[in-house]
């Protein structure tokens, strides 16, 4: 009786320290993240899906646009993806980026109500 106590005894001790071990640990691909923040232009919650949808390629954890400051927060992994890849595919959705431009093509495929004003 007493060689069965201690054996679950052993298998507790075991089972908690490897649970606390691992809660001490953060993700790697958290741990390697990079904040940025990016004025993209839009206008309404379509184009904060679309935006979003854009923004959400591989080695992005986050991506969330704010209707009012049209500023996307971009939470991504620099050594699998660069701002730039992801302002690109947004570009490419049709809206313009503080560093890309959405062709014309794209920007006139947006809906109407999606269709912001553009700076020469």
């Amino acid at each position: 009786m007493k060689s069965i106590r201690f054996i679950i005894s052993v298998i507790i001790a075991v089972l908690i320290g490897i649970s606390a071990n691992a809660q001490t640990k953060s993700p790697s691909h958290i741990a390697s993240s990079q904040t940025q923040t990016i004025k993209v232009m839009g206008t309404c919650e379509l184009c904060k899906a679309r935006i979003e949808k854009a923004a959400k390629i591989d080695g992005v954890n986050k991506a969330e646009w704010n209707k009012e400051t049209k500023v996307l927060t971009l939470v991504f992994n620099p050594a699998v993806v660069t701002s730039d890849e992801v302002q690109k595919k947004i570009a490419a959705a049709g809206h313009d980026t503080e560093k890309y431009k959405a062709s014309d093509k794209a920007y006139s495929s947006l809906p109407s109500c999606c269709q912001y004003e553009r700076k020469k």
